[in-house]
């Protein structure tokens, strides 16, 4: 079943982007035209998504094998202490997600792809866990950096609801970015350096195997 969702997200966010009210999100022509070269950005020119999609091992793993992106930074957004460690965050208690923070060049990969990324990455109708990870520092988020990302989040977002692409409703925040907090050292690059710890067999590989199946044509 998961499988299936994972493919039918992709295949929806390939499909022409119906008229949104407003932006520029009616003329995304579809994934496949911007991913195929019609991307208006300069090149070199480098852009941030941060994304929440529960454990930040994870969400490092995937999204730093797509083209384009060439750096994924682990850390902690949406609280309120400030400069928590990882002990503090796992208590639940301070507000933050795992989250990390995804520098791309919007010439090779665009917003857009990166959020049908977002959507296969994860379980985005899972409130505050993913899979046995639980609580709040493990919800579902999108931390928007402008008011494109914005846009382009909700609508998303909203179309995939309409279409029932998950037997229920997202439950995804759509939040503004404010403070970004780096996570210790050696949470950075977790997978590359740990890959035959238990959770990361476990976990991660199986995860990972089933997106790179699905980006097969994104991959780094």
């Amino acid at each position: 079943m998961k499988g299936l969702i994972y493919q039918f997200v992709f295949c929806l966010l390939v499909i022409p982007a119906a008229r949104a009210q407003s932006h520029d999100i009616s003329a995304t022509h579809s994934f496949r035209e911007m991913s195929s070269g019609a991307h208006h950005a300069v090149k070199g020119r480098m852009d941030t998504a941060s994304f929440a999609t529960g454990c930040f091992w994870c969400t490092e793993a995937k999204f730093k094998e797509l083209k384009g992106v060439s750096k994924v930074v682990s850390g902690y957004s949406g609280g309120h202490v400030a400069h928590p460690t990882y002990e503090q965050v796992c208590t639940g208690t301070t507000g933050h997600a795992e989250t990390c923070n995804i520098v791309y060049d919007p010439s090779v990969i665009s917003y857009d792809e990166l959020l049908a990324a977002f959507f296969t990455a994860h379980d985005p109708t899972q409130l505050n866990r993913q899979g046995n990870d639980v609580g709040t520092q493990y919800r579902s988020a999108i931390f928007y950096h402008n008011a494109t990302q914005k846009t382009k989040a909700l609508y998303y977002i909203g179309r995939l609801n309409a279409e029932k692409a998950y037997p229920s409703p997202i439950v995804t925040q759509v939040v503004p970015y404010t403070v970004f907090y780096k996570a210790e050292d050696y949470h950075q690059d977790y997978y590359s350096r740990n890959g035959d710890q238990p959770y990361c067999r476990r976990v991660i590989q199986p995860e990972l195997a089933k997106f790179k199946k699905v980006f097969s044509d994104k991959i780094k």
